[in-house]
């Protein structure tokens, strides 16, 4: 059997405007959500100081950018995927590449350590939420607001 064609001129588009590409975000972020991952990054990131509005809707941006990772953006304009055929339709507050970059890039190492203190908590909401940790570990206790030993 041969191919008639060479890959290199081979391009699948999703182009149709109902077509979802990518549907297996839909428990991703609705996971994310339930976790409390945009509210903890509206409450802990706070890019003040940013020009060109870079530092607002952190939430919304945060979650653009693990929505364009978990499809398989591995650069800034790879982001782009999220706003192609009908996932526009599923999530809304999806940003554009450019804009992401912009709030990429006006970050600073406090405001790294803002984002990281908000993905630490995440993930021991994602940890209780999901039962892999038993009740009586740490990273639970953190989660249902208990702490223990000195910090």
């Amino acid at each position: 059997m041969k191919l008639f064609h060479s890959p290199a001129a081979a391009h699948a588009a999703f182009d149709e405007p109902n077509l979802i590409a990518h549907a297996g975000l839909v428990p991703v972020i609705r996971m994310a959500e339930r976790c409390g991952l945009p509210v903890l990054v509206a409450e802990k990131v706070k890019l003040t100081g940013a020009k060109n509005g870079a530092g607002t809707a952190a939430d919304a941006k945060v979650m653009s950018i693990v929505g364009g990772m978990a499809a398989g953006a591995d650069s800034i304009n790879d982001l782009d995927v999220l706003r192609h055929g009908g996932l526009p339709k599923l999530f809304g507050e999806v940003r554009a590449p450019s804009t992401l970059g912009t709030f990429l890039r006006a970050f600073t190492w406090g405001h790294t350590r803002q984002l990281e203190s908000a993905a630490r908590a995440f993930t021991c909401n994602l940890a209780a939420h999901t039962g892999f940790v038993p009740k009586g570990d740490s990273a639970a206790q953190f989660a249902a607001g208990v702490r223990s030993g000195p910090r």
